[in-house]
């Protein structure tokens, strides 16, 4: 069988697609968002680490900026290979288990 995974499609979005991972997903979102609704101290726990994991994010990115630009082009052709390879696998995955196209309840 012929790839699903097109050029232009990344494997990430490929998994966070499937409907077992995207309703994992929003039952978390919802339970994280009702927590810190619910418990004022927690919310602001959850406030600090959500700045905090931005503030990193961002720095980290500015740092490695200048190195992915040295390194772009091979990156490019090995994140290019990964993707395929992964997209691969994510089809045999998707073909021997069916439950992966179902939402967490069923």
């Amino acid at each position: 069988a012929a790839s699903i995974c097109h050029v232009q499609e990344n494997v990430l979005q490929r998994v966070l697609q499937l409907p077992v991972v995207s309703s994992t997903c929003e039952t978390l979102q919802r339970k994280y968002s009702s927590t810190k609704e619910s418990h004022p101290l927690m919310a602001s726990v959850c406030e600090v680490y959500e700045r905090g994991v931005q503030g990193a994010g961002a720095l980290a990115m500015w740092g490695m900026e200048p190195v992915v630009r040295r390194l772009e082009p091979q990156c490019e052709s090995a994140v290019a290979v990964a993707n395929s390879l992964a997209c691969r696998g994510l089809d045999h995955l998707e073909e021997k288990i069916p439950a992966l196209q179902y939402p967490v309840d069923k």
